[in-house]
């Protein structure tokens, strides 16, 4: 997650291919759920839609998107976030 620059997002499915269990985003997602309230930005990571599916861990229920906000993460009217412009591919 530290590798996700600010400004951008990527998903549980990437990551968990990254990191080689491809079929493991749920696993990713629970990994993420301990993250919130430390240094890893965990705000960063949103389903393969935009949906910020993580939002209940972060205490306020608009916590998580107020912190995508502030790093210029934009939104689409569904309040999903903008995927095709603030998506991170990792090499």
């Amino acid at each position: 997650m530290r590798q996700i620059p600010e400004g951008k997002v990527s998903t549980y499915g990437a990551i968990a291919e990254k990191i080689g269990t491809r079929l493991s985003a749920r696993m990713v997602g629970y990994a993420l759920s301990q993250c919130v309230g430390t240094d890893v930005p965990a705000h960063r990571v949103v389903n393969r839609f935009g949906a910020l599916t993580g939002k209940h861990h972060f205490g306020h229920p608009d916590m998580m998107k107020r912190l995508l906000l502030d790093e210029g993460v934009t939104f689409n009217p569904d309040e999903t976030v903008k995927m095709e412009r603030h998506f991170y591919k990792f090499e």
